[in-house]
């Protein structure tokens, strides 16, 4: 059973994106332009617009305009991007422009030109798109893309949605000319995502460090605490980059939201605050797309989760040694990308083990050679077996080594019933037989349990081989 969603991501150390001139975080500044592409009867909606405003708890009027809902919009068109445009004009900014908004608003698209801010598109009007079916919503980017090109003079590079559906990325990746989606919060790094084999790079965006907040219940009441928010995300997203783990910041604005003079201060204060450190880079979303790309490109590798039952099985039948109903249950189960990792699929594995009877786990344990015992001298052991024990110089015994060996096995199989086994990769020649002598001594529920870890633990070594 296939299971989606990327839980893993990068891991616990995150690749360094390089930054340009080594800087220590990325900021990237978002002015959301939606004025003029909102639900409105006069853009021929159902209902009037209720979402992002001043009105806390609106609800949509259908059939009917709202005059304080749209000048709650209007001001952030005749006032607030302007305000926001005063204090942003100088630093690299995108906006993700709705492309009905766009068209209604020449002056603000030129002075955004004038700026040299990079403008995305933000889909053709800013709808909720949950409930759309995936061909209307496929039209409407195709429309987004054309009506922002004749707005503009130029096909938009980047593309968020906001309100999106399940469908949207898949959408983006398919129309095939966007360098970046943004419809994601999963990360404080840009990353790739694979749809029907093609990689489509994911520029990630932010719900917390955004003045959205302003319109929700629980969210800031005042510029300060916007502001207290940012400073404490760059902080520690600039301390993080200092010790060698640069991520990126993204900070979202709307016109009618943060270009009230109240919350105008709080961006001011930002920006004053981040210029005060050496090492940030501010730049657009296209330009972190561009760089990201050029320094960590697309590289294809191995998915475990993707692959169909024989392939699976065939590369990973015999972690477990000749035990290869671990690899068919795990392949049953549900699976996806957190099981792309070595430690992830020998996770997977050790819990299926685990869960095995008493019979079957018995059975993985005596399906395991002998050290340096007879499968080994006549060179009948799996490839992964035969690595293993050259590793640690089993190979190259000399005559009363492999003596003392044979009597080991001998004596440690007629005590416990199951073979001794070790993690060889983990230990020398004489590391190992000391280990032997030792384990010898322990009673048999104790080195039953001994083996079963060390079986799980040579599976995650071979893993760790396998998937490079």
């Amino acid at each position: 059973m296939r299971y989606s969603r990327d839980m893993r991501g990068y891991g616990e150390t995150t690749p360094d994106p390089k930054w340009p001139g080594n800087a220590r975080i990325a900021v990237q500044i978002v002015m959301n332009y939606e004025e003029g592409g909102e639900n409105s009867i006069e853009h021929g909606d159902q209902a009037s617009e209720a979402f992002l405003s001043e009105i806390i708890g609106a609800q949509p009027w259908p059939g009917k305009r709202h005059w304080n809902m749209e000048s709650i919009y209007d001001y952030g068109a005749r006032a607030g991007f302007w305000r926001l445009y005063r204090l942003l004009k100088d630093v690299p900014i995108t906006v993700y422009g709705v492309a009905t908004a766009l068209e209604r608003a020449p002056e603000q698209v030129a002075a955004m030109q004038r700026a040299g801010w990079e403008i995305a598109t933000h889909g053709y009007k800013w709808i909720e798109y949950k409930d759309v079916p995936p061909e209307l919503e496929a039209e409407h980017i195709a429309r987004a893309v054309e009506l922002h090109t004749k707005v503009t003079g130029e096909r938009p590079r980047g593309f968020y949605q906001g309100r999106t559906s399940m469908n949207t990325v898949a959408l983006g990746s398919e129309e095939g000319g966007f360098e970046y989606l943004a419809d994601t919060i999963a990360d404080d790094l840009p990353y790739w995502h694979v749809h029907k084999g093609r990689p489509q790079l994911m520029v990630p965006y932010t719900m917390d460090a955004n003045d959205m907040r302003f319109s929700s219940g629980q969210g800031f009441g005042t510029g300060v605490e916007f502001f207290d928010y940012l400073r404490d995300s760059f902080d520690m997203l600039y301390a993080e980059g200092a010790a060698g783990a640069p991520k990126m910041m993204s900070v979202g604005l709307h016109c009618r939201l943060a270009g009230r003079p109240g919350r105008a201060m709080a961006v001011k204060r930002f920006l004053d605050h981040a210029r005060g450190h050496e090492g940030v880079w501010f730049a657009t979303r296209l330009e972190i797309a561009r760089h990201w790309a050029a320094t960590h490109p697309y590289a294809a590798r191995l998915r475990p989760s993707d692959m169909d039952r024989d392939a699976f099985l065939a590369k990973f039948g015999g972690i477990y040694e000749h035990s290869p109903f671990i690899a068919e249950r795990v392949w049953e189960a549900e699976m996806g990308p957190v099981h792309d990792s070595a430690a992830g699929l020998a996770a997977r594995m050790a819990q299926v083990f685990r869960t095995s009877s008493d019979a079957e786990r018995l059975g993985v344990l005596r399906a395991h050679p002998d050290l340096a015992g007879k499968l080994a001298q006549a060179k009948r052991l799996t490839a992964d077996s035969t690595a293993e024990q050259s590793s640690a110089g089993l190979d190259a015994l000399t005559d009363a080594e492999r003596a003392e060996f044979t009597r080991l096995n001998d004596a440690y199989t007629a005590k416990h019933g199951f073979p001794f086994i070790i993690a060889v990769r983990d230990h020398d020649k004489a590391g190992i037989q000391r280990a032997m002598s030792r384990r010898l001594e322990n009673d048999t529920e104790t080195e039953r349990a001994e083996a079963e870890r060390q079986v799980m633990r040579i599976a995650e070594l071979r893993l760790q081989e396998a998937l490079k």
